[in-house]
């Protein structure tokens, strides 16, 4: 395992990619820092099309397994959670009771080796950003017991066909970041409180690199327009720079939604040249002192919110979700509409 702390200079290697790069276009994803330390998360899911997420809430004490038969890992969640789903068989985004905020995002160059050949206990890729969310409080604890690589991450296609090639985001109530990728078969950490900002392609380290070409551009006169994942790094990173720290929760709430939306892809968008390029169909805001968990579809003309202390997360209680298949139109407060249900199960090969 590889970790890295040091923003690196413009390599050509990035200034290239910078350059000539159309792919991977799918996510964003930000830390805002309000006033008083408190912290919140935004992202957006861009895919090419519905995923089918439902939200699910998962409380404390629930057997786990990594979902890949007979080698999988096996753990008893520690934290309750509430979580947004991709197609029902992984989770994508959440926040639990402890603040952790876990974030996936699409990373073409994910390599998360052979787990045939690796001896270790094994985790489908669907089950990383729940693990991260059942096992642990603050993102230095994620650090330092996944930086061990105890699993080997088992990738396979999404139900439309598309590889499953993400990297993850975590975020805690301190404000501490940290972007985990699987490069070469190797874990690498980015761990900084001053890593907020993630996209998609390419690599982390690379990705910073680009953005410091564009710290040295005065963003009121020009920033990089397109919906490529780096352009939406340097944007949103400027932006996120620039915003004001409102210590009103519904100010800050409303200026992470605005900071979000500035790297959102329009319904519809497509470019035949460049097929990774996805229209936002969701928007999500952690606000983790509060423990609320925004969602914002934009198949829906309302935003609405689950309330952490409103959902049954004790040991022993009952996994529930709140059913968006039907895109139902939700306003307010939603605890009140989940409903019990079986756990959905991690995709496998």
């Amino acid at each position: 395992m590889k970790k890295n702390t040091v923003i690196g200079s413009v390599s050509a290697l990035a200034l290239g990619f910078l350059v000539t790069t159309g792919t991977a276009i799918a996510c964003s994803r930000f830390t805002y820092e309000g006033a008083a330390g408190a912290y919140y998360v935004g992202r957006s899911m861009d895919w090419m099309e519905d995923i089918g997420t439902n939200l699910w809430s998962f409380p404390r004490g629930m057997a786990r397994d990594g979902g890949v038969g007979p080698r999988s890992i096996k753990w008893t969640s520690k934290y309750g959670s509430v979580v947004a789903t991709a197609y029902d068989i992984g989770t994508a985004d959440g926040l639990n009771e402890s603040g952790v905020v876990a974030n996936l995002l699409y990373l073409a160059e994910s390599d998360y080796g052979d787990a045939a050949t690796s001896g270790k206990p094994l985790l489908s890729l669907g089950a990383w950003a729940q693990y991260a969310l059942d096992n642990f409080a603050t993102v230095s604890e994620a650090v330092d017991a996944l930086g061990q690589e105890p699993f080997t991450i088992v990738a396979a296609a999404a139900p439309n066909g598309k590889a499953g090639t993400v990297h993850l985001a975590l975020t805690d109530a301190t404000g501490d970041n940290a972007i985990l990728e699987y490069v070469a078969g190797k874990l690498v950490i980015h761990h900084s409180r001053d890593y907020r900002v993630m996209t998609n392609s390419p690599l982390y380290d690379q990705q910073l690199a680009i953005n410091e070409y564009w710290k040295e551009v005065n963003g009121l006169a020009a920033l990089p327009g397109t919906h490529r994942a780096s352009d939406r790094f340097a944007r949103l990173s400027w932006n996120l720079n620039a915003a004001p720290r409102e210590a009103d929760p519904r100010l800050a709430t409303a200026t992470t939604f605005s900071l979000i939306r500035t790297v959102s892809v329009p319904l519809g968008l497509k470019d035949p040249e460049k097929p990774n390029i996805s229209a936002t169909i969701w928007r999500t805001v952690s606000d983790i002192s509060q423990r609320r968990y925004y969602y914002d579809s934009s198949y829906s003309p309302n935003v609405f919110w689950v309330d952490l202390g409103k959902l049954k997360l004790t040991p022993g209680s009952t996994p529930m979700k709140l059913d968006l298949s039907s895109r139902p139109i939700i306003a307010g407060e939603a605890s009140r509409l989940f409903k019990p249900a079986e756990p959905f199960k991690f995709i496998s090969p």
